[in-house]
């Protein structure tokens, strides 16, 4: 079974016969559906499926000559809001199956961001139309939680805030530089790396590593697109999944002066969210490629 069906609600999936029923239940109350042809001998469908107003599965596969839908995987997914990056995003086929992962390169995290591509089908049409992916284009980052823990805030003042994004700010910028080739940004760069390291090496002595560390984004794991992430919470609100009654939180995080949402069982929640604490957990990354022609649903 898929590890983060319980993340939308679906805690009691546990046979292959259960998992069956579900996949069923989206080909034949699908709300939405989405068709490209790509196969010689049919057409790659995309079929969604809402079980909360931002939540459900998808249901990918072909449609052949026989006139049958051949189902080839699913996925839980978490629609997310906004426009999350407007950097360079690169795609490549998953090995085994028409699925896809993205990167993105976002300064302002300092590492590349993998993603699973959640709208497979409006990319095969811009492969098959030959529209190649502009040099900014929008995304919108998702991600489903397997477990989180909610912690207090830090304690800033407005001068801190201000500080900490002139200085974040300021770091984008020499990793840009330091990318294109500049030396100097470079080796500030790497003084930099040895300022952090040597006032956390004395910071730790005495304090708790989440009193000094405000938040982060990086990878956890084996899979590319799974992160340990820790953020400032935006908003909340609670959602249920219709078929199970199961209670699903959903939070708007900001990490790394990155902004993006995330969903995680109520169940899987250590400590009760409010604005302004900080969420800590493993997540899935998705996204959400904003092309300029939709595909029709």
């Amino acid at each position: 079974m898929h590890k983060y069906l319980k993340t939308i609600g679906f805690s009691d999936i546990k046979t292959h016969a259960q998992m069956k029923s579900l996949v069923l239940d989206v080909v034949q109350h699908a709300d939405e559906k989405r068709k490209v042809d790509w196969y010689e001998d049919g057409s790659f469908v995309e079929l969604t499926r809402y079980y909360g107003e931002s939540f459900g599965i998808k249901v990918c596969g072909r449609h052949g000559d026989d006139g049958k839908f051949h189902p080839h995987y699913s996925f839980p997914f978490f629609k997310g809001t906004g426009t999350t990056s407007k950097e360079t995003i690169t795609v490549e086929r998953h090995t085994d199956k028409d699925s896809f992962a993205g990167a993105v390169d976002d300064l302002r995290v300092g590492v590349t961001l993998i993603f699973y591509l959640q709208n497979a089908a409006e990319y095969i049409k811009s492969l098959k139309d030959k529209v190649s992916l502009e040099v900014r284009t929008p995304l919108t980052l998702s991600a489903l939680a397997s477990e989180g823990t909610i912690l207090l805030p830090l304690k800033k003042d407005k001068e801190m805030v201000l500080a900490e994004k002139e200085i974040s700010k300021n770091r984008a910028n020499l990793i840009e530089a330091a990318r294109n080739g500049d030396a100097e940004a470079m080796e500030n760069l790497s003084m930099d790396e040895m300022d952090i390291y040597s006032m956390l090496s004395e910071r730790i002595i005495t304090e708790d590593v989440f009193t000094i560390v405000d938040s982060y984004f990086m990878p956890h794991g084996i899979e590319c697109d799974q992160y340990s992430v820790l953020g400032e919470i935006k908003a909340f609100n609670y959602e249920t999944n219709k078929k199970t009654s199961e209670e699903i939180c959903r939070m708007t995080i900001e990490s790394n002066d990155v902004t993006y949402d995330v969903l995680i069982n109520r169940s899987d929640l250590l400590g009760e969210p409010a604005i302004g604490r900080r969420f800590k957990g493993h997540i899935w990354l998705q996204g959400e490629i904003l092309f300029k022609s939709r595909l029709a649903v």
